[in-house]
Order: C-alpha cells, then structure tokens, then sequence
C-alpha cells in the first residue's frame, strides 16, 4: 500500500463524488427521513467501489465497450429521473410531509428504497463516466500501485456518503415543519430534473 497514491485516490474521490446528483440527493433525502439510512448509504458505497475496481483494472476494455452503451444509459437514465423528479415535486405539494408520511410506516419498504438506491446509481451515466473511465484513466498514472489509488477512492466513497446520511438525521428536527420539508423535496425534484437535461443534452 502505497500512502501518497492511496491519498491522492482519496482526494479524487471526494472531487468526484462531493458535486450535489441524483444519488446525492437520495441519500441526503432518506437521512432526513431517518429511514434505511444505513442500507441506502451501504448500498451506494458498495456501487461505488464495485465501479471503481472495475474501472481500475479494466480501464482500457471498458472505455472499448462504453460508447456502445452509452446512448441506452443516457436516454434511460433520464427517463428514470424525470420521473423521479415528477414523483418528488408531487410529494412537496400533497398530503402532510414525507417525514409525517414515514412517521405513520408510509415511507416505502426496504426493498422499493434499496431498487431506488440501485436505480438511482447503475442508471446513471455520469456514475460510470466518473468511476469507470476517469477514476479508472488517473489510476494507470500509478503502475503496480493501482489498488492504492482504488482504495482511497473507496474510502472517499463510504465517508462521505456516512456523513450526507448521517448528517441529514441531525436535521430531522427541522423538518418537522411541512414548510421546510416542501422546499428539500422541490429542491430534491429540481436536481433530479437538471440531472435528466444534461445526459439528455450531453454529446
């Protein structure tokens, strides 16, 4: 293990992963919540690291495959999120709040939560343009000392994604007002709708 690459692995990963996205804002959406905090959070960390190992040691084969599979991702991503956006802006202006919602056991299953996290993540092109091609292309700078770079994007990955969970449920009391809650939920909606314009608007 090499200190200074697995650093610099660390620092890249934090660049990458800390711009506010889709699965971000999911995360960040749940902690608030205070439901599947720890499976939503493992989940996307996991994702995280199977794309980074990948992308790492098969960095030359997947830049080969992706164009063949990007127009698929790209287009079906952003269908996905424009309906989740839909589905968000919905929540912000109907009924109590999410957080009365989850209160009362209507906040969805583990499983529906974890195929969103799922979702959220392999649907996304920009996940795999960061993890498998970008992350992937530094780490050949470093021969023999890949893995290093792999772990501290790892690391990078799980931190922060520990943090936005569990930082999000210090701020449950704040969302007890509907108010607040209605403006994360448009926000949440506005992020996901400019993430579907991008890959739509993406070359």
């Amino acid at each position: 293990m090499s200190l200074p690459v697995f650093l610099t692995g660390l620092a890249m990963g934090f660049t990458l992963i800390v711009a506010i996205g889709a699965q971000n804002a999911f995360v960040l959406r749940q902690g608030l919540l205070g439901r599947f905090v720890w499976p939503v959070t493992l989940v996307c960390a996991l994702s995280d690291t199977v794309l980074i190992v990948v992308g790492v040691l098969f960095f030359r084969q997947v830049a080969q495959a992706l164009p063949a599979f990007e127009p698929v991702m790209r287009y079906g991503g952003a269908a996905f999120l424009t309906i989740y956006a839909g589905r968000s802006l919905h929540a912000a202006f109907t009924g109590p709040g999410a957080l009365a919602a989850a209160s009362g056991g209507d906040g969805g299953s583990l499983s529906r939560t974890l195929l969103l996290s799922l979702a959220l993540t392999w649907l996304n092109p920009h996940v795999y343009l960061d993890t498998l091609v970008l992350l992937g292309s530094l780490s050949a700078q470093f021969r023999g000392q890949q893995m290093s770079f792999a772990a501290g994007a790892i690391t990078a990955s799980f931190a922060f994604f520990i943090a936005l969970g569990q930082g999000a449920a210090r701020l449950r009391p704040l969302l007890a007002r509907p108010r607040v809650w209605q403006t994360v939920e448009v926000l949440i909606a506005l992020t996901m709708a400019a993430t579907a314009l991008r890959l739509l608007l993406a070359q």
